[in-house]
């Protein structure tokens, strides 16, 4: 089945070309410290201030550990939140968490923290996706999925949402495993981006940049001149409906 329905052109308030999904990595992309690491399921949330937008739970208590998300990675989902998934756009995650445990814990931390009061980071993942068995977020490594997110993550999500991979923008330290330079190796026409320092604003920015500005060196130039300029090509199609 297909969950959701979009348009060829999906476009940002300032002209840019958005991806279908933004897919994101968790461990260490929009959250610390990494799962593998941790085994008491998380508790005790922690309350603080959300980048100026009220008080909410910015961080959760595994055992001595604490999970937080980087300071980039919330302001771009408050940017999602906000502006983005109402333009059309999309999120989804590509995480291959190393033990169910991790998935265990990963999964109740989404939960648990929030993007802005009252609203988790969880249900900013979701927002906008119509099926009742979270498809779009696809995390670990058990079988069907594996340690390899470009043979089993990204074919599931392409598969299930009906979207083409040249629509997918993928976020990833890529720090133990180079998944960017993995998955746009076997998933032609992802692009990926980097983020080895968490996903850092300056970071969130330029993978936005890198998708609507694909064959040109400078991301420079004005985001909406240049979307006018880059028809949406006619081989593009929308998702599936069968």
């Amino acid at each position: 089945r297909r969950w959701i329905s979009l348009s060829d052109n999906v476009v940002g308030p300032s002209g840019q070309i958005l991806p279908k999904p933004c897919v994101l990595d968790m461990d260490q992309c929009v959250w610390s410290p990494e799962m593998f690491e941790l085994y008491d399921l998380p508790s005790d949330p922690i309350r603080g201030d959300l980048n100026g937008r009220g008080e909410g739970v910015i961080a959760v208590k595994s055992g001595s550990s604490v999970i937080r998300m980087f300071p980039g990675a919330l302001k771009a989902l408050q940017e999602c939140h906000d502006v983005l998934i109402p333009a059309g756009m999309r999120l989804a995650v590509a995480s291959s968490a190393d033990t169910p445990r991790a998935v265990e814990i990963g999964s109740q931390a989404m939960r648990m923290l929030e993007v802005l009061p009252g609203v988790t980071l969880y249900e900013v993942l979701r927002m906008g996706w119509d099926d009742d068995d979270d498809g779009n977020l696809q995390i670990g490594r058990t079988p069907p999925l594996s340690s390899d997110k470009s043979r089993t993550h990204f074919p599931i999500l392409k598969e299930n949402t009906g979207i083409a991979y040249e629509d997918m923008l993928f976020y990833d330290d890529s720090l133990w495993s180079d998944h960017c330079a993995i998955v746009a190796k076997n998933c032609p026409g992802v692009t990926t981006y980097r983020t080895p320092k968490g996903l850092t604003d300056e970071a969130w920015r330029a993978g936005l940049k890198a998708l609507s500005y694909p064959d040109r060196e400078s991301h420079a130039d004005n985001g909406l001149a240049w979307a006018r300029a880059r028809p949406w090509r006619a081989d593009r199609q929308g998702p599936s409906e069968d």
